[in-house]
């Protein structure tokens, strides 16, 4: 996630040579590519965390600290 990004509001996923961003609210890839396996794995995380994302995505257009979201386990 980025200060002050465009919307709508979305985070970022780098994967060794693979980038892509997902969108928030319905959790589709919105730009790039992920391997599926990967991409499946992203979207079981932010699934889990969507508010926590959500939260985040707004602290960051007000250049406020982010908090920290947990990995999946």
């Amino acid at each position: 996630m980025f200060y002050k990004d465009h919307s709508p509001p979305h985070f970022h996923v780098r994967y060794n040579e693979y980038k892509a961003s997902i969108s928030i609210k319905d959790l589709a890839l919105q730009n790039g590519k992920l391997p599926s396996k990967v991409l499946g794995l992203v979207i079981e995380w932010a699934s889990l965390y969507q508010d926590e994302l959500m939260e985040d995505w707004l602290l960051a257009e007000k250049f406020a600290a982010l908090k920290k979201i947990p990995p999946l386990e």
